[in-house]
């Protein structure tokens, strides 16, 4: 890649709930020279996002199209229910499908769980968002199940959350356009967000660490160390082959040949 096909920037989407702060930092303290950019999108957008080519990688939901996206797999969520504080259920750790028989559970537009039978009874309409379904619930009208995650970050005072048993979960990744050869710089992004040192040989070109200047003197000095061993390694194995300290062989001298 040449100076000039070097991106400016580097655009990381990510999806509600996501937090990709550690990532950041860690690409920051590796690459101050290029800014990160952070795209925050809908569950439902962010594969179409980055098709289009509006971000380099994204932090995602599964599934994607893998015809048209790479991924990899991070993390699974716990998924939990998201109740008033005064309901029954918080009397319990955790709870059950069949705990939510008799329920309102709310089931958003934007609903990022991968649900065969939703539990419960349905309410009489689908809330637009996430967002507009925790209002619901703080309102007393129904449940709402989400990835932990999300119950976090819609959190109020009034409400709390229960992990559900047995419930569909949600999978982030990191996803990309498929391309080949994979761009530098979603490579070096793979290679934080898989825990690669620095100097890893995958991604950017490892760079061998250099000494400091305190640690200069002692480099020349084990490297005097070494070749001093060396030599003496070499003198003492000539005297074990019968050649002295003064390098004259001690052979006994053979028989004079007869006349």
């Amino acid at each position: 890649m040449t100076g000039s096909d070097i991106p400016s920037s580097f655009r990381l989407a990510y999806v509600p709930g996501v937090t990709p702060t550690k990532w950041v930092r860690v690409w920051h303290e590796r690459l101050p020279g290029t800014p990160l950019e952070l795209i925050q999108v809908p569950p439902a957008d962010a594969g179409r996002l980055l098709a289009d080519g509006g971000a380099e990688a994204g932090l995602v939901r599964l599934p994607v199209d893998r015809d048209v996206l790479s991924a990899i797999p991070l993390y699974t969520e716990t998924t939990v229910v998201v109740i008033p504080k005064d309901h029954t259920a918080t009397a319990a750790e955790e709870i059950t499908l069949p705990d939510l028989a008799d329920e309102i559970v709310l089931h958003p537009l934007d609903d990022v769980l991968d649900w065969e039978t939703l539990p419960g009874r349905p309410a009489i309409e689908r809330p637009a968002t996430t967002a507009d379904a925790i209002e619901l619930v703080a309102a007393g009208v129904g449940v709402l199940l989400v990835p932990q995650s999300l119950a976090r970050l819609h959190h109020r005072k009034d409400l709390t959350y229960r992990p559900v048993l047995e419930a569909p979960e949600s999978r982030v990744a990191l996803s990309w356009p498929q391309e080949e050869p994979t761009p530098d710089l979603v490579e070096e992004f793979i290679g934080i967000v898989r825990g690669r040192t620095v100097n890893s040989t995958r991604g950017r070109a490892a760079t061998p660490p250099q000494p400091s200047a305190k640690e200069k003197p002692k480099a020349k000095a084990k490297r005097a160390g070494t070749a001093t061993g060396s030599a003496r390694k070499q003198a003492a194995t000539g005297r074990r082959a019968g050649t002295p300290k003064g390098g004259k062989p001690t052979g006994k001298r053979g028989k004079p040949r007869g006349r």
